[in-house]
């Protein structure tokens, strides 16, 4: 799509929060930086507005641009609701710029009924990829790398800070998944468990790669929709081994002794040797996340499956300087030198890592300087502001 016939030059910025609390703390960080770019900013909150007048005023003044993520507002949402056959956006010509945090496959019924003005940019280049191949009538947007959010607080030095090893994020038991796996019987069940020790035994590759081999050898040679339809039916594959791993490397470690503290709902569910060295945070919001980190010296991340992306747990953890331990990604290689700004672990070699987390507690001078380098990298090159002035570029780029 030309959108260059469509828009003047966006003035008016919507940003969504009071949905998904991490993606709207997301759009939260981002509104500074375009208030300084010149765009006049609508902070819509899913929460709190029960009707969009306002919001209609805002847009009525010029040429706008919704910015969000994971199809939040484009949902079918009743707040946005319309008498016309066509959607709010479509109503009012509002250019949609959806970031898709998750892998695109988890979003085909949305795909079918996207706004007319859409565009889209993903988080992984693996996903880009998919995008290409599986969405040609998308036009294709730059990859756009989470972020993190950072403060001016001055930060604890290493040695004063209290946690010694930190993770972020919820954990589910695996076996939550077995009714998904098991549905439509034996043979179903058979092709799923293939899919999913594939993903466990090699767990660097991309998971729908994967998934389209496992698909192939099947069925045969398929059409490119019906192995779009495949995919989002298994979209419990990418959940199960994301939470295996997730619970396998936590308890890799408290059962070597080593204290792990987590924040996040469904860790008392986790079957471990040695539940006392899980100290139980629960569930928190995105601030006080980057609060404990900001208390710890080694800051867990643990990757979804993304094989050549981030998560913004890494660039957080840098930023507000804990030591970013992380499993790495073909983006994070590249972007990143293990032991000058990040700390790399393998999943296939989970044996070793009690011993690097021990050795890593015990050199508060190395950690230091890792720290320092990984906060100086982040501050430079991944802030919410940097993907601001990115969503900027691509803006003037597509309507000036």
């Amino acid at each position: 799509m030309n959108f260059k016939q469509l828009f003047e030059p966006i003035q008016n910025i919507i940003l969504l929060t009071g949905g998904i609390e991490t993606l709207g703390y997301f759009s939260e960080s981002m509104a500074d930086s375009f208030y300084d770019l010149g765009y006049h900013v609508f902070l819509f909150d899913l929460q709190t507005m029960d009707h969009t007048e306002e919001l209609t005023h805002f847009v009525s003044s010029g040429p706008t641009a919704l910015i969000t993520f994971n199809f939040i507002g484009l949902s079918n949402e009743d707040i946005f609701e319309t008498d016309s056959s066509l959607s709010y956006w479509d109503l009012h010509q509002i250019l949609c710029f959806n970031i898709l945090v998750d892998h695109p496959f988890y979003y085909y019924d949305h795909l079918l009924k996207k706004p007319s003005r859409y565009i889209q940019c993903c988080i992984d280049h693996f996903h880009c990829t998919y995008m290409r191949r599986f969405y040609p009538d998308i036009t294709p947007m730059p990859f756009l790398p989470l972020a993190g959010t950072p403060q001016e607080d001055p930060l604890l030095p290493f040695k004063d800070r209290p946690i010694d090893v930190l993770f972020t994020g919820n954990y589910t038991p695996p076996s939550t998944f077995d009714s998904y796996i098991t549905r439509l019987g034996d043979d179903y069940a058979l092709f799923y468990r293939a899919i999913i020790d594939d993903l466990l035994i090699n767990p660097h590759q991309n998971i729908d790669t994967v998934m389209e081999h496992h698909i192939i050898k099947e069925l045969g040679e398929i059409s490119a929709e019906d192995k779009k339809k495949c995919m989002r039916n298994m979209i419990f594959i990418d959940l199960y081994v994301r939470f295996f791993y997730r619970g396998k490397v936590i308890r890799t470690l408290i059962d070597n002794g080593i204290t792990v503290h987590v924040f996040g709902s469904g860790w008392d569910k986790l079957e471990c040797s040695h539940p006392e060295n899980l100290i139980l945070g629960g569930l928190v919001d995105s601030a006080e996340c980057i609060r404990q980190m900001r208390r710890s010296k080694l800051s867990l991340n643990i990757m979804p499956w993304f094989k050549d992306g981030a998560h913004d747990r890494v660039f957080n953890s840098m930023l507000h300087g804990a030591l970013c331990v992380t499993d790495p990604s073909a983006y994070l290689s590249a972007e990143f030198t293990d032991h000058k700004e990040a700390i790399f672990y393998t999943l296939t070699d989970l044996d070793s890592l009690p011993s690097q987390i021990t050795a890593l507690l015990h050199n508060a001078s190395l950690c230091t300087q890792i720290t320092t380098e990984a906060f100086k990298k982040c501050l430079s090159r991944h802030t919410w502001s940097h993907r601001a002035h990115s969503i900027h570029t691509i803006l003037t780029d597509l309507t000036s």
